[in-house]
């Protein structure tokens, strides 16, 4: 796997994580990626104003679809 880059450290997920819908209980299929590295993928893309579809794999935040998702949800 390889070392994560934690953009959102550990202090401001605290703050961060009760704030996020949580994920429909009835959904089909399970979360394929943490809030976290979704969180750090839509700020990566954001800060870097890159499309979503260049975001690199590399970094294990999900796809750059996955992460347009998360932010639409």
């Amino acid at each position: 796997m390889g070392t994560r880059p934690w953009i959102v450290d550990d202090r401001l997920w605290v703050l961060i994580d009760p704030l996020l819908p949580p994920w429909p209980e009835r959904s089909p299929v399970r979360r394929p990626v943490s809030d976290r590295l979704c969180l750090q993928g839509i700020l990566f893309a954001l800060h870097n104003d890159m499309a979503w579809q260049l975001l690199p794999l590399e970094l294990w935040f999900g796809s750059g679809q996955t992460c347009w998702r998360r932010l639409d949800r």
